[in-house]
């Protein structure tokens, strides 16, 4: 989706109902286990990689997606690597597969995607209270 990063949910005045999600259920594995680091990868990639573990949108990867994230992880170690200096081409091709995998906020946030910590629910105003997370509705959809 081009143009800007929309706002978050609770920092938008316009509260009209956007589009519902189009979900399909399809039969899955219950739990995904993501492919191990590459012990040769640069410190920057393993950080990545690592972090996607502890991600909120990890909980919906298929092993497709770890595969992808393995790849750019992958990518991102052979690039940084190098005693040449990094190529911007490849960097933008790493920042569009970590798009890809909505890693950024702003990605999420293009798809209407929020994730929220437990601790900042806490301190919610009533009216953020009120709203059906997008993230809860997705995974209570497709957990059945």
């Amino acid at each position: 989706m081009p143009g800007p990063v929309p706002k978050r949910s609770d920092q938008r005045r316009r509260r009209n109902k956007p589009a519902g999600p189009a979900t399909l259920k399809v039969a899955g594995a219950a739990a995904v286990k993501p492919l191990s680091e590459d012990k040769a990868w640069h410190i920057s990639a393993k950080r990545w990689y690592r972090s996607l573990k502890h991600s909120g949108q990890s909980v919906f990867f298929e092993p497709s997606d770890w595969a992808a994230a393995h790849l750019c992880a992958t990518l991102l170690s052979d690039e940084m690597k190098r005693p040449e200096p990094v190529r911007a081409t490849i960097i933008a091709q790493v920042n569009s597969m970590m798009d890809s995998l909505l890693t950024t906020e702003g990605a999420r946030r293009r798809l209407r995607i929020e994730l929220q910590r437990t601790e900042a629910a806490k301190h919610m105003d009533e009216n953020t209270e009120a709203a059906i997370l997008l993230m809860e509705t997705y995974k209570n959809d497709l957990t059945g």
